[in-house]
């Protein structure tokens, strides 16, 4: 079998120690957060997008493994295993080319070949494989036939006995390893995907328009685009397939099947080699080409998800401080709550600036009088319906005062989700689902990793065809993607909730929801060992933990850093030599530049772990992400109605998507920056140029109201 570390370091170009130290620390318990910031010597500082790569590598050969011996087993019981074929299945790095040597010894259902067996056949189609030599002489094929016609075995004709001897032949001709990976690979090559949009939906009438008569070679679609084809077909809307030149494909079947000279025979394997590639090849293989296209779709689909969710988790915040927050409405008014510097609810009110005169005066009494008895320092709209208008009236509010807090739209998908989840349920049993709605929109503003850690990622709207790519593995690399964010950033023990906690390297559900009651019952955390107390928290998830953790004001001032606690002692050493207490080494970051780390240096502290730390003591507590910026939208334009082609304006970039970027510029739907209009140059990437949370300026090339389709440019627009 396969010799799995060495593979790994060939394909992933990595040094075999660096493989087997990182599977060490995989087996050991050890999370990816932990092993890049924290084993870096063990690994030589392999950073997480690599060890991500190395574990799921690891664990597909692995399964593959796995398989191998299920299949071995399976022939050898049929006792139709050959040293070649063992071989063959040994060396497999692919699941689709070991599923493809299993083949014709897989149990299947009743076949026009196994009828022909069952009515004795088979040695009629060996001997016809024993005619298939290049120097055999001419033979009759029917004379031999006659042999096989019975009664009892329902073979009434030498044609039938033919026919049934064919089919035998077809059916191991389909079953081939070499030929079906030829033509897969022809396929995957030359073929060319064709559409059509079905009859019942005429011109205009479906958001599948571009499909209608749509064409293009397979190994050029978009990923983008095999979503959108697999999409319509399963709503109805289109059918699509893949075409090729069949003549090349039997043609080859035939080089590589056709022996004789023979006339007669080589006619009959013509037929048959047809039939088999018609009836038992051509169908099953194009399923595997768009499998395969819609595989790799979803992979690339997801990669755009994760690096969109990154983004958005990584947005700056705008930080901990009095907030007051709108969820607008028309009808149903503004819900309007308001938040502590910690993100605690404080007060909630309902009004309705967008009624009568009236009913808008005594709004904006109330939003005033909240304003300053609580000394908001943010004011966070929702960028749902009424947003813009919500967003005016506040303006109104703001110019009449001495202290203006500032007024920022938030991008509020999925709010209406945790809403009504559970974990909103937990956190304000006696609140309704509207008050919930505008604390979430409050609390992303102060923090957005903090608060968007509780919705299902799916629900964020920085996807593309999320709903369409293989869900396992899409929550698979979401749920990733978060524990990288929350690591990178880290946790404040104090504040976190038990959803934030969870995704903190080596904290489970349970553990989480423990950490949060203890702190409930004892107190805030004074200091990191405390946590030790806690119930189902043990050394080992103490260990992977830790670091991750902050202390603010706490007994330690290593507490509110990344240096992980087993490092304390070696920070201790550096302070004694430099001449000062503990309390003072984050304050002397110009002497900590000049330390000579490699006096510092043991067995199992190296550099890079030392510069960490001397980094982090520069620099103690301080927040990964960007300075926080904010879109200011043009006045007078607040609905799709407002906007005119030239216009330019200032918008926040909302999702990226492999064909442009999509930004709100605040008329309630989002304009499109195709790929070609993001810069002056060639782009091959969208995300090179864009991310998510980003503050653009855009020129307006098109609107349709009807449609409501917007397409805006950045090009020959200052940035």
């Amino acid at each position: 079998m396969l010799n799995i570390p060495q593979l790994l370091a060939t394909e992933l170009n990595l040094k075999p120690y660096q493989v087997q130290n990182a599977l060490e620390l995989f087996a050991e318990g050890a999370t990816i957060p932990f092993i890049a910031r924290y084993r870096k010597e063990r690994t030589e500082e392999m950073n997480e997008v690599q060890l991500r790569d190395l574990a799921d590598r690891y664990n597909y050969l692995n399964e593959l493994e796995e398989r191998k011996v299920v299949i071995l087993n399976a022939i050898a019981t049929q006792g139709k295993l050959t040293d070649e074929l063992q071989a063959k299945i040994a060396s497999c790095l692919q699941k689709t080319e070991l599923e493809d040597l299993y083949l014709p010894y897989k149990t299947k259902r009743r076949t026009r070949a196994t009828i022909a067996r069952e009515k004795g056949l088979e040695p009629l189609a060996e001997f016809i494989k024993s005619l298939n030599v290049k120097n055999y002489v001419s033979a009759s094929l029917d004379v031999e036939a006659a042999k096989y016609v019975s009664e009892e075995k329902a073979v009434k004709t030498p044609e039938e006995a033919l026919k049934g001897a064919a089919d035998i032949l077809a059916e191991e001709v389909a079953e081939k390893a070499e030929l079906r990976a030829y033509i897969r690979d022809y396929l995957l090559e030359s073929g060319i995907f064709v559409s059509r949009i079905k009859g019942d939906h005429p011109e205009g009438t479906t958001k599948f328009e571009m499909y209608r008569n749509y064409q293009i070679r397979v190994k050029n679609i978009a990923p983008h685009n095999i979503l959108a084809l697999c999409r319509g077909e399963t709503e109805g809307v289109l059918n699509f397939e893949i075409t090729f030149d069949e003549d090349v494909v039997l043609s080859y079947l035939e080089s590589q099947e056709i022996k004789t000279k023979v006339r007669s025979i080589r006619d009959f394997y013509q037929a048959m080699l047809k039939d088999a590639f018609n009836r038992l090849m051509k169908a099953s293989l194009m399923g595997e080409v768009i499998s395969l296209k819609k595989t790799y779709a979803d992979i690339e689909s997801i990669k755009t998800f994760e690096t969109n969710l990154r983004e958005l988790l990584l947005s700056a915040p705008a930080g901990m401080k009095p907030t007051l927050a709108i969820d607008p409405g028309f009808r149903t008014g503004c819900k309007v709550a308001v938040l502590d510097q910690t993100g605690k609810f404080l007060e909630y009110q309902a009004v309705f600036p967008h009624q009568a005169a009236e009913q808008r005066n005594k709004a904006a009494q109330t939003i005033k009088k909240m304003i300053e008895n609580y000394q908001v320092e943010l004011i966070a709209i929702g960028n749902g319906t009424a947003s813009r208008e919500t967003e005016e009236f506040v303006s109104q509010i703001l110019q009449a005062m001495e202290r203006q807090p500032i007024k920022v739209m938030v991008n509020e998908s999925g709010a209406s989700i945790y809403s009504a989840s559970k974990v909103a349920l937990e956190e304000f049993p006696d609140l309704d689902i509207t008050v919930r709605g505008a604390i979430s929109i409050g609390r992303r503003l102060q923090d957005p990793l903090a608060e968007l850690v509780k919705i299902d990622p799916k629900s964020i709207g920085v996807g593309q065809y999320q709903h369409d790519v293989d869900q396992k593995l899409l929550k698979k690399k979401l749920d990733e993607t978060v524990e990288s964010c929350v690591n990178y950033v880290g946790v404040d023990l104090n504040t976190a909730s038990k959803e934030l906690l969870t995704f903190v390297s080596g904290i489970t559900a349970s553990v989480a929801n423990n950490i949060v009651t203890y702190r409930n019952e004892h107190g805030v955390f004074k200091n990191r060992r405390q946590l030790l107390k806690v119930p189902k928290l043990g050394p080992k998830a103490f260990e992977q933990a830790a670091g991750f953790l902050r202390i603010r004001n706490g007994e330690n001032p290593l507490d509110n850093t990344a240096v992980h606690p087993e490092s304390y002692s070696l920070v201790e050493a550096i302070a004694s030599d430099l001449n000062v207490s503990l309390n003072q080494v984050t304050q002397i970051a110009e002497k900590l530049q000049k330390t000579n780390l490699k006096k510092y240096v043991t067995d199992t502290v190296g550099e890079p772990t030392l510069r960490d730390i001397l980094s982090e003591l520069e620099k103690p507590g301080r927040d990964p992400r960007a300075e926080f910026k904010y879109a200011s939208f043009k006045e007078g334009v607040t609905e799709i109605k407002d906007l005119q082609v030239g216009m330019e304006l200032e918008g926040m970039v909302t999702n990226v998507a492999n064909f442009g970027a999509f930004v709100d510029i605040g008329v309630h739907q989002d304009g499109l920056v195709h790929i070609s209009q993001l810069a002056d140059r060639f782009v091959d990437d969208p995300k090179k140029i864009v991310k998510v949370g980003q503050v653009v300026k855009v020129k307006v090339l098109e609107v349709n109201e009807k449609l409501k389709r917007i397409s805006l440019s950045m090009k020959a627009v200052n940035q």
